[in-house]
This record gives structure tokens, C-alpha cells and sequence, in this order.
């Protein structure tokens, strides 16, 4: 069999992972010495981190990041308060497999939105579902879906993300009722999916922004057990690029 007919049925069966790597493989052949078995194992990784790529861009799409970032990337020689150690724990999402949530509280500029998307992108990486979307922009989906009648299937949408990253949270007042549509959002993910929540404000200060106390204290109720924080300092990074 020739290579062309063996590129036309690896083609036609779609595993482009092989039809990309095939020549090259085979060119290295002879030059590694590798047998036959070894491979056809090579072009079976082949195809698997390539369906594991087109999985992951999948992923990072549907969730609508705003930049480009990833925690490979974080700047360290600016003092924020994270250490190394702690961005490789991260990279792992040991608290996705607690179920806990993740508070990152910090000044204007400090990085916490680039911190939430660079975990996110990580979370994507590992294969879970994950949507991106400031506070603001969620209650404003929320209205227009409630007035076109479909807030029901929103909601059950929303819901059903592994991790749910919650931009520029209490950066303004909320009403009754906007209070109850976190909350109720929150509660139905309750240790199914986690939080990732960015903030100025830490979560103690979260409870004055709210119109209904007792809706302010179930909603950090529920954010908070389980949760970790993460408190960047250092002032405006944004400020020093």
C-alpha cells in the first residue's frame, strides 16, 4: 500500500491528528529506528492530543474569555502576592476537585480578570465546561431573557457549566431582586459546578452592597463554604505595563 492511499484512508476515516503527523513520522522511521509498533503507537498519540486540542479550543471558545491568558504566562517579577507555588496550584484546580470556590479580591489593575481567565483556560485544558461573563453582563442576559420569556432555559444553561467565572463582582449596589437571581443561580449549582469571583471588594464588604440583608447573607453564605482567596497586592500592574 502506498503512502497516498494509506493518507486517503486515514482521510476518510478522519483522524486528522495522523493525516497531519504521517509523513513526518514515516520520514523519521528509518532515522530512529523505531519499529512498526512503536509507530503506530506514536500516530495514535498523535490523534489523541490532536482530538484533546480541537476539544480544548472547543471549550475556550464557548466560554467567551476577553483576552488571551494563561497561567504559564503570569508575570511574577511584579510583587501581587502569589507565589509560583501557588500558580502551579492553580494550573491543577485543586479546588474544582474540592468543590470549593475561588475568591480573587484586588485593586483596579491588579490582574485579577487575567488571573480568572488564565485558571479558566486551564479548566478548559482539563476538559470542563466554562463560561466568562462580568456580573453586569449576567443580570443584563438575565432581564432580556426574562422579558423575551426564555429566563427558564437561560437559567438551566447557565447552570450546567463546570466552572462559572463571575467578572468585576460588587462593583455597584444590587436590588432584591437582583440579589435573588445570584442567588438562586448559585444555590442550583451548589456542588455541582464551582466560582470563580473577582472582586475589589472582599467578601465581608459584599453583604453592604445589597438591598436585602438576608439575601446578602445566603449569597455569601453559599460562595463561601467551601472557598479559598486569593488576594492580589501590589497595586496596578495594568499601571506598570
Amino acid at each position: 500500500m502506498s503512502i497516498k492511499e494509506i493518507r486517503y484512508l486515514v482521510s476518510e476515516l478522519k483522524l486528522h491528528g495522523m493525516y497531519q503527523s504521517l509523513e513526518r513520522r514515516l520520514e523519521n522511521l528509518s532515522k530512529e529506528g523505531r519499529t512498526p509498533e512503536e509507530l503506530v503507537l506514536q500516530l495514535l498519540e498523535d490523534e489523541k492530543q490532536h482530538r484533546k486540542n480541537v476539544a480544548t479550543k472547543t471549550l475556550e471558545t464557548r466560554a467567551k474569555f476577553r483576552r488571551e491568558s494563561l497561567l504559564e504566562n503570569w508575570d511574577s517579577s511584579f510583587e501581587r502576592g502569589v507565589s509560583k507555588s501557588k500558580i502551579r496550584d492553580l494550573a491543577t484546580l485543586g479546588f474544582w476537585n474540592l468543590k470549593k470556590n475561588l475568591i480573587i479580591v484586588g485593586s483596579t489593575g491588579s490582574g485579577k480578570t487575567q488571573l480568572s481567565i488564565a485558571i479558566g483556560r486551564s479548566a478548559c485544558q482539563l476538559g470542563l465546561s466554562v463560561l466568562f461573563v462580568s456580573v453586569q453582563q449576567l443580570l443584563e442576559e438575565a432581564a432580556a431573557e426574562r422579558a423575551a420569556g426564555k429566563f427558564q432555559k437561560w437559567a438551566r444553561k447557565t447552570q450546567k457549566y463546570d466552572v462559572l467565572i463571575l467578572d468585576d463582582f460588587a462593583l455597584r449596589p444590587y436590588s432584591h431582586e437582583e440579589g435573588v437571581l445570584l442567588v438562586d443561580l448559585i444555590e442550583d449549582r451548589y456542588r455541582k459546578g464551582v466560582h470563580i469571583i473577582s472582586s475589589q471588594v472582599d467578601m465581608m464588604g459584599w453583604k453592604t452592597l445589597f438591598e436585602d440583608p438576608v439575601v446578602a447573607d445566603a449569597l455569601v453564605d453559599r460562595l463561601r463554604n467551601p472557598s479559598e482567596t486569593v488576594i492580589l497586592t501590589g497595586g496596578s500592574y495594568r499601571a506598570r505595563l
